[in-house]
């Protein structure tokens, strides 16, 4: 149970004997579907949009992108582990089902609800850029291009995603770290079979790194390293990776510091050094992660949680304080009125992510000031109820203050972990150094090349970061774990779920089966100046008229059509529900993922 502080955990209740209990809940779920339906009917093609039902679980619950991660997890609490156990364990089988996303050689973001201290920790393992590499020398490198190029050894930071699941276990662990790894590791000698969407993903990505002129030459290892016979495995075929093995059994035995300080590191930096990069054995040693404190607003009588920048967190906080004062039930889950005040929102939160979203460690970044109320209503006058901005400006405050994989765990203590990681864009920066089982990411390419920008590249420093985990506590006790992967559409899409989820009632399967939008375009962190009035892509069970009507108010429309290259979200979620007891959860219809509860 999930109790408040002054409260003790007492026994869990058996869901199995109270019948009265199991009726009202599908009674529920019956009747928030009934609701959702009946506010389609005039919006969307089918009205039967729902994939599967959600997931019940009155012990413990996992959800990712990949049935083996997900069944990983299971295992491990079911072992005794935590669910930060469980949670790096999905995460170590992630790092060998879907290598194009994640990996030890990414980056980890995550929020834990303890229920032992009744408070929500967030951990920023991010890594920083190349101490030896100056700005001067690095405009040097790039020659005439605007941003830092997304392949090749410029691309590349300190990963630190290992260094987040040792801090994450240090301090939440049960288990031995070893055997946390060891399903991970027997699975990467033994082999796994690979879903049908992660193929295709899988061999459209690698198509793109072996097409490459940057890696031209540098392509061996990762061929070696994730291809069968020179080609992407395909869907049902059995991959194996056991230099993975060899590496996590390596952390599972001596920690950060033998990853860090030792052959895999080593690794790395005779990889990147052969390609050209600057990263040094000292950049890994001094690499280190943050407990942060996670940033708030309140939506409703729901307390959402984000990460402080250097991520984008922010814009989930500024999306739902500007939504806030519609009317959203009334208008309908797929009302013009909503989607134009959605779009236009994220238009204007957007445009803060740009100028303001930083490493704070190198620049005052403004966060309170952008997540205050009266900052909302005077941005929120900006948008035209009936026509689409397209020149939206960031807003004047005063300092106050791609590829990714997500997943969520729960235990039977009550623990819950929202955990985040990823090495940016498919297959990261296309390098893969010989012998341990992954590649390396690209987040240096999310710097600013701007002198000035809170964002420019410097030494030593993090750079802006897409991926970004969430909570939500209701009168302080936990609701919900969530995140939605995908680059510029995790916002977007953290925002979309948590309105159907709060504004229109639906449970957490039928919040993210529903149809969702996304709008490109606008200014980028890295510098990059899109179309300010941008496009915005829906999916095929919108109805044409309310697209009809989008674009009268002058929205630009496309529809998506394209889920290997183009993605519009991959959502996971456990909620919490006080009254019966039980965790419920959802998760991604369209990966290759599920939900699974014990």
């Amino acid at each position: 149970m999930l109790l408040s502080p002054i409260e003790k955990v007492p026994k869990c209740h058996s869901i199995h004997s109270h019948a009265s209990r199991q009726s009202r809940r599908c009674i529920r779920i019956y009747r928030d579907r009934t609701i959702w339906d009946e506010k389609l009917k005039s919006d969307i093609d089918t009205v039967s949009f729902r994939t599967r039902s959600p997931t019940f679980g009155q012990h413990g619950m996992v959800a990712t992108s990949q049935i083996y991660a997900t069944q990983v997890g299971v295992d491990v609490l079911k072992k005794g582990g935590s669910a930060v156990d469980a949670a790096i364990a999905a995460n170590a089988m992630l790092s060998l089902t879907e290598p194009y996303m994640c990996g030890p050689g990414g980056d980890l973001f995550a929020l834990v609800w303890d229920p032992q201290s009744c408070s929500l920790a967030g951990l920023n393992a991010s890594g920083r850029s190349p101490r030896g590499l100056s700005f001067a020398s690095l405009l040097s490198a790039i020659g005439d291009a605007a941003t830092i190029p997304a392949r090749g050894p410029l691309a590349l930071s300190v990963p630190g995603a290992v260094d987040g699941w040792c801090a994450l276990h240090e301090r939440y662990g049960k288990l031995p770290l070893s055997d946390v790894f060891a399903p991970a590791i027997d699975h990467a000698r033994a082999g796994v079979p690979i879903g049908l969407r992660t193929a295709q993903t899988w061999a459209h990505a690698a198509g793109n790194i072996l097409d490459d002129p940057v890696l031209a030459g540098l392509t061996e290892a990762f061929s070696e390293t994730f291809l069968i016979d020179g080609v992407a495995p395909r869907a049902g075929q059995i991959f194996r990776n056991p230099e993975l093995a060899e590496t996590f059994e390596t952390i599972g035995r001596g920690g950060r510091e033998a990853f860090y300080e030792g052959f895999p590191a080593d690794q790395i930096i005779t990889c990147q050094a052969a390609a050209g990069g600057f990263l040094s054995l000292e950049d890994f040693r001094s690499s280190h992660f943050d407990w942060v404190t996670p940033l708030t607003t309140s939506y409703r009588g729901y307390d959402v949680y984000e990460l402080p920048p250097n991520g984008q967190g922010l814009c989930v906080l500024q999306m739902l304080n500007l939504l806030e004062d519609y009317p959203l039930r009334e208008l309908g889950p797929y009302s013009a009125d909503y989607w134009h005040a959605f779009i236009e929102a994220k238009k204007l939160s957007f445009e803060d992510r740009a100028r303001y979203y930083a490493d704070p460690a190198f620049s005052d970044i403004p966060a309170t000031a952008l997540i205050d109320k009266s900052y909302a209503d005077a941005r929120r006058v900006l948008i035209d109820p009936k026509s689409a901005g397209a020149d939206y400006a960031y807003g004047n405050v005063s300092i106050a203050g791609g590829d990714t994989t997500y997943l969520t765990v729960a235990d039977s203590a009550g623990m819950m972990v929202s955990l985040i990681q990823s090495i940016f864009t498919a297959f990261g920066a296309g390098l893969v150094p010989s012998a341990v089982g992954f590649g390396l990411q690209s987040r240096s390419a999310g710097f600013s090349l701007e002198i000035g920008h809170p964002n420019v590249y410097a030494p030593a420093k993090r750079p802006f970061h897409t991926i970004i985990p969430a909570f939500v506590l209701q009168d302080g006790r936990p609701w919900l774990s969530t995140g939605v992967m995908g680059a510029d559409m995790q916002p977007q899409g953290q925002v979309q779920v948590l309105i159907n989820m709060i504004d229109f009632d639906l449970d957490p399967q039928a919040a993210g089966d529903a149809p969702r939008m996304r709008h490109y375009g606008g200014r980028q962190p890295n510098g990059v100046r899109l179309d300010g009035l941008g496009v915005v892509r829906y999916e095929a069970a919108i109805r044409p008229a309310l697209v009809a009507e989008l674009q009268r108010r002058g929205h630009r429309m496309e529809l998506f059509d394209d889920w290997i290259g183009d993605f519009i979200g991959g959502y996971q979620a456990i909620r919490y529900d006080a009254r019966d007891e039980v965790y419920v959860a959802g998760s991604e219809p369209r990966l290759d993922g599920c939900a699974l509860g014990y």
